[in-house]
């Protein structure tokens, strides 16, 4: 008559504590989110000018008590596109530089997308095969780094809106 009900309440207490590991599990979330306020040297990087074609390294790009914007970009992107007229308005603050990654494009795309929507890069340079955007922590188009005497102040991941904008202002007053 005891064996008759330890085995219901065995199988009882074994899915009890399997249902309780799972939704435990459930509550646990392990999903990655990048860190997006690094103050974290900028990486060092070789890599062409947009219109020249001539070697740049990283080294000459960025001077140090003046604040940049790093934005990679694609003409393939449509999210580039959304956020191309923030960088616009951006670009009219004179405080703030900023600089264009061009990552895994073609140049003739590259090029009509900014005839079509204007050029709001101080310069631009080209990252065909991706390396440079994974050596910086991008994990796709677009992201833009805030950076100041050769540190990344702030990282934005995706495209940028009106709310970002404010904030770069802000940061850059």
């Amino acid at each position: 008559m005891m064996k008759n009900k330890i085995l219901p309440f065995s199988v009882i207490m074994i899915f009890g504590t399997i249902f309780f590991i799972f939704y435990k599990g459930l509550e646990d979330s392990k999903i990655y989110t990048p860190e997006v306020n690094t103050k974290k040297e900028i990486p060092v990087f070789n890599t062409k000018e947009f219109f020249s074609g001539e070697n740049v390294k990283s080294s000459s790009i960025f001077e140090l008590d003046k604040i940049y914007l790093l934005n990679i970009w694609s003409s393939w992107c449509v999210p580039c596109r959304q956020e191309h007229p923030f960088l616009m308005n951006l670009n009219l603050d004179n405080k703030l530089n900023i600089i264009g990654l061009n990552y895994k494009d073609s140049f003739k795309n590259a090029e009509n997308f900014l005839k079509e929507l204007r050029n709001p890069y101080k310069e631009i340079f080209i990252d065909l095969d991706g390396t440079i955007a994974i050596e910086w922590g991008a994990y796709g188009v677009p992201e833009s780094f805030l950076i100041y005497n050769n540190k990344i102040i702030k990282k934005y991941i995706g495209p940028l809106n009106q709310e970002l904008v404010d904030e770069i202002k802000l940061l850059i007053k």
